[in-house]
């Protein structure tokens, strides 16, 4: 299956560092069957400490439909759950900036 690499950043609140980390080493295991069963994989988060800047980036099979996870109630508790941490829409979506690859070395 073909593959199409996704980046993106999002906003960490000040002071959140090691709760972001913390949360997302004890991910629920619902939530990581319905990003793989949707067709995200390799999926990294960094965060750039001096900024509170969060970049991700993802793979992402060719058939991938961006607006099934916004809409699925696991992904809407998750949401939810990480809004106090981090700067969120009013859905409690992350905002989210994508990124242009501008160079890649394989």
């Amino acid at each position: 299956m073909d593959m199409k690499q996704h980046a993106f950043t999002m906003k960490l609140k000040p002071g959140y560092a090691q709760e972001y980390k913390r949360r997302h080493d004890e991910i629920w295991p619902e939530l990581v069957s319905l990003l793989t069963a949707s067709g995200v994989s390799d999926y990294a988060i960094y965060l750039d400490e001096k900024s509170n800047t969060l970049f991700a980036v993802q793979k992402l099979a060719e058939d991938f439909d961006s607006s099934f996870l916004p809409n699925h109630p696991i992904v809407k508790k998750w949401w939810a759950y990480m809004a106090d941490i981090m700067e969120t829409n009013l859905d409690n979506s992350p905002v989210e900036g994508d990124l242009k690859e501008v160079f890649y070395l394989q």
